[in-house]
């Protein structure tokens, strides 16, 4: 490692989860809490959970690793991106960790993993966190399509960002300006464009899971929701709330795809509560 991936938020420790060299963040200590981020250009666990993990730290021990494709995590030239190889990752991160169960909290993309990881490791999650959840099918929406589609430049992450949030104070020149240097590290964008080519509405399907898996979940689940999202259409989370039996919605009002950075303070407490619940 360099001097200056040393210096990087974003590059944490890393551990060999499945055969995948994974980077990870760590803080906190307590019960464990893993957190799977979503799949915007030029993601990483950092970026989404930057504002999270240190309120969660205050009383659990939070992991966020970055799945391969994305952020810092080792990129295999023979990977298949695809559900079972996300999942086998992130339970190869729990074994790796030597975490027999955990609470997962998943954002987007993050929350179909997460999802999914719980229908078929039921015994590995305590608790599960969807958010803006993907998961169960829908139309795609054109947010996603352009999410899902993005060619790098600093217009169209301009652009991709005004999709995400429902308030314009957080949409900032400078956040673009990190944004799009992020989506443009060695590996990056060849790796994201790989993974959703058009037609993107069969990418919907792929990352949901059978409504029955669904419906058998045993685990005590809080969904949550942006009212105003235009990446994930709420719908999604009023199905994923229909089905699990044991589950609890959150709608934010005045929010878009980006709960825990437009709502921080009250995602993280909502959360919080949850887990220690």
């Amino acid at each position: 490692m360099t001097t200056v991936e040393k210096q990087r938020p974003e590059i944490g420790s890393s551990v060999v989860a499945n055969g995948i060299r994974t980077n990870y963040l760590e803080a906190g200590s307590g019960e464990p809490v893993v957190l799977v981020h979503g799949s915007g250009p030029g993601v990483t666990a950092y970026a989404n959970w930057r504002l999270t993990m240190p309120a969660l730290a205050a009383r659990f021990r939070v992991l966020a690793p970055d799945m391969v494709g994305f952020g810092y995590t080792e990129r295999p030239a023979d990977v298949t991106y695809d559900m079972s190889t996300w999942v086998d990752q992130l339970v190869g991160f729990l074994d790796a960790m030597e975490l027999p169960r955990v609470s997962l909290v998943g954002n987007s993309f993050g929350g179909a993993v997460a999802l999914r990881t719980a229908a078929s490791h039921p015994d590995r999650v305590n608790r599960l966190v969807l958010m803006g959840s993907v998961g169960v099918p829908f139309p795609i929406t054109p947010g996603l399509d352009a999410v899902w589609g993005y060619q790098p430049s600093v217009d169209n992450m301009r652009r991709i960002l005004d999709v995400f949030v429902h308030s314009r104070e957080l949409l900032t020149d400078e956040l673009a300006e990190v944004r799009y240097r992020a989506s443009i590290q060695p590996g990056f964008q060849e790796a994201f464009a790989s993974m959703f080519p058009a037609p993107r509405q069969r990418w919907v399907e792929a990352l949901a899971t059978p409504d029955d898996e669904i419906a058998r979940l045993p685990h005590e689940t809080l969904v949550v929701h942006g009212r105003d999202d235009k990446v994930i259409p709420l719908e999604t989370s009023l199905r994923l709330h229909q089905l699990i039996e044991r589950s609890r919605l959150h709608v934010f009002g005045r929010c878009g795809h980006w709960t825990q950075l437009e709502w921080n303070t009250e995602f993280n407490q909502l959360v919080s509560d949850f887990l220690a619940a």
